[in-house]
């Protein structure tokens, strides 16, 4: 028998908190946490995004991990997600062997799973652009997976170098994602929302001529130069 370490679930993350987070922007919540707690590289595949119609898709983290080019573990979690939770695979950030495909996809659309991110490739690009769940990936590759684990399921794991615990909250969308842990939900929601107020007002004073740059007179020390010559 192959292994998987199976660890407590976590608690799936109110619906409520939930629908308020899809209204705010990954680089809302991003700079809401110091702008360092988020995946890189890490992208939609193609127009996946599209049927969210400009909103976010959010959900909390069941993680995965397991080894690189194999998606034995990744099976398994399929078959144990609720509804609402986003699989975030860590495959090791390896691109050469594809984790999944429009197969699993469609069946993780079918337990009701919101989405999946994966530090690793999938394949059948075409048929994830079009749905049915946002997936974000590193790479892609036509190399199938592997079947013979091993692998782990709600453990922490490392995703676009960020470290992810089962339960997190997972918020991407078309500039990638960003992770929330519970304990920070609140307080990082209030101050995303108030960052995503604060930017229409920019933009409104943009298009009015009057957007405020005092602050870049603050910060730069600007140095008149006449002219500049080189020396070889």
């Amino acid at each position: 028998m192959n292994i998987i370490r199976l660890y407590p679930a976590s608690n799936q993350i109110a619906e409520d908190v939930l629908e308020r987070y899809r209204r705010v922007q990954s680089s809302a919540v991003s700079d809401s946490q110091e702008r360092v707690s988020g995946a890189v590289n890490i992208s939609p595949v193609g127009n996946c995004l599209v049927p969210l119609e400009g909103r976010s898709m959010v959900g909390t983290a069941l993680t995965v991990r397991t080894r690189a080019g194999d998606n034995l573990a990744v099976h398994q979690a399929l078959d144990l997600a609720r509804p609402g939770d986003v699989l975030v695979i860590d495959a090791r950030g390896e691109v050469t062997n594809a984790i999944l495909g429009e197969l699993m996809t469609l069946y993780a659309a079918s337990r009701g799973i919101a989405g999946i991110v994966l530090d690793g490739a999938i394949r059948d690009h075409d048929e994830l652009s079009a749905g049915p769940i946002p997936v974000f990936a590193r790479g892609v590759s036509h190399l199938g997976p592997y079947k013979s684990g091993p692998g782990a399921i709600h453990t922490a794991v490392t995703v676009g170098g960020t470290v992810v615990h089962d339960g997190d909250l997972v918020v991407g969308d078309a500039d990638g994602v960003v992770f929330v842990s519970p304990d920070r939900i609140e307080p990082v929601l209030t101050s995303a929302e108030a960052i995503m107020a604060s930017e229409i007002k920019q933009r409104e004073a943009i298009e009015r001529g009057e957007w405020d740059r005092t602050w870049i007179r603050n910060a730069v020390s600007l140095i008149h130069v006449e002219e500049e010559s080189f020396s070889v």
